[in-house]
């Protein structure tokens, strides 16, 4: 099951899988939320692992009501977010700069696709230090459908100038893993919180970490 297939590119996903920006939202959601008078609900924390912001605000409006302001809340959580990036960055998951660095060595071909905005994630890569890691970042502008549709990996592929069935997907969320499946890439689950039992059963191979996903890598493919 954790045997990796021969491969030509790597697409990352961000949050949760290369940086620990999801604890960093949370804790800005629930500032922006006790600024509002309502607590964070934890069945939240969990339903909105690797969603896009419009599908977070579908499940705000549902979890607090029609009346709940989005807006008020969208730019009170960035502005808590932000300040507390500023002053203690974006920690970089354990393994990362080792995987990159071991693609980087063998001039594999890799990109950065997520469900944040283009401009977030290219903040967040500078906040975590690794605003030079990657020269493709694709958000979730870039497509017509975010994950866990198909689009942002196949639209990857196509700017690697690589067959999707030929990329590894490394994911940490069950729409992430779902994406990926529906797109014909190899997909790699790497739980961030919580494991998910769906995205386990669809995945490839699964690893608890990147160190972990590396170390297979390299005994495979020295």
């Amino acid at each position: 099951m954790n045997n990796i297939l021969a491969f030509n590119a790597v697409i990352f996903d961000m949050d949760g899988l290369l940086l620990d920006t999801e604890s960093t939202y949370i804790h800005a959601w629930r500032q922006a939320l006790d600024h509002m008078n309502y607590d964070l609900h934890t069945a939240f924390e969990a339903e909105v692992c690797g969603l896009a912001y419009p599908a977070i605000a579908e499940l705000l409006m549902q979890h607090y009501g029609s009346d709940f302001d989005l807006a008020g809340f969208a730019a009170l959580s960035n502005d808590f977010w932000l300040q507390q990036a500023k002053l203690d960055g974006i920690a970089v998951k354990p393994g990362a700069p080792e995987v990159l660095q071991w693609l980087n060595a063998r001039e594999v071909p890799y990109c950065l696709a997520t469900n944040s905005p283009q401009a977030k994630a290219i903040t967040c890569l500078e906040f975590a230090g690794l605003q030079d890691s990657f020269a493709v970042v694709l958000g979730r502008e870039h497509v017509t459908q975010p994950k866990p549709y198909p689009d942002i990996f196949l639209k990857a592929a196509e700017i690697l100038q690589c067959n999707i069935n030929t990329c590894l997907v490394l994911e940490d969320s069950y729409p992430g893993i779902l994406a990926a499946s529906r797109a014909g890439a190899q997909a790699i689950y790497i739980p961030s919180l919580p494991r998910n039992l769906a995205a386990a059963s669809l995945a490839h191979a699964e690893y608890p970490d990147l160190l972990q996903f590396l170390e297979n890598l390299s005994t495979q493919y020295p």
